[in-house]
């Protein structure tokens, strides 16, 4: 299992790195996935701007993006060793939805990053039944870490 983290900002991101880390690996674990890698990026509002604007046809922030390999078929290698592609997530979008909401920054970290890894698994939450699943399988991931609004 590797699992890289990169900071594109000048934000200080160590507290933040060890747990989600492992909360990653509880979800890789819990979808059974062995060797598996994947990237999580750090970037700022305005990085996650262009990116949405350039790839996705959507003029504004986002919290979190997804780009997964195996969306093209010619880039499954096989079944034991899966390269799911790289979740970017805004910080200072995450900070903002954190005091929205009333909870941790650390927690929305988590809520994204393994919302990212849902996205980068195939999972999505275009109609309500799609939505239901994602985000139980979500909420079990985090609920195991003690990770709570």
């Amino acid at each position: 299992m590797q699992i890289e983290l990169f900071n594109e900002t000048k934000q200080d991101v160590t507290s933040i790195v060890k747990v989600l880390k492992k909360v990653l690996k509880g979800a890789c674990k819990k979808e059974k996935l062995k060797k598996v890698e994947f990237n999580v990026i750090f970037v700022d509002n305005e990085t996650i701007h262009r990116i949405n604007r350039e790839h996705r046809k959507i003029d504004r922030v986002t919290d979190v993006i997804t780009f997964a390999l195996e969306d093209d078929k010619s880039m499954i290698v096989g079944d034991t060793h899966r390269i799911l592609g790289d979740i970017y997530i805004s910080l200072d979008k995450a900070k903002e939805q954190a005091e929205e909401y009333g909870h941790s920054f650390v927690r929305e970290m988590c809520f994204l990053a393994v919302h990212g890894f849902y996205h980068l698994l195939g999972y999505d939450h275009n109609t309500k039944e799609e939505e239901t699943v994602m985000f139980q399988k979500q909420e079990e991931v985090l609920s195991s870490y003690g990770i709570t609004r």
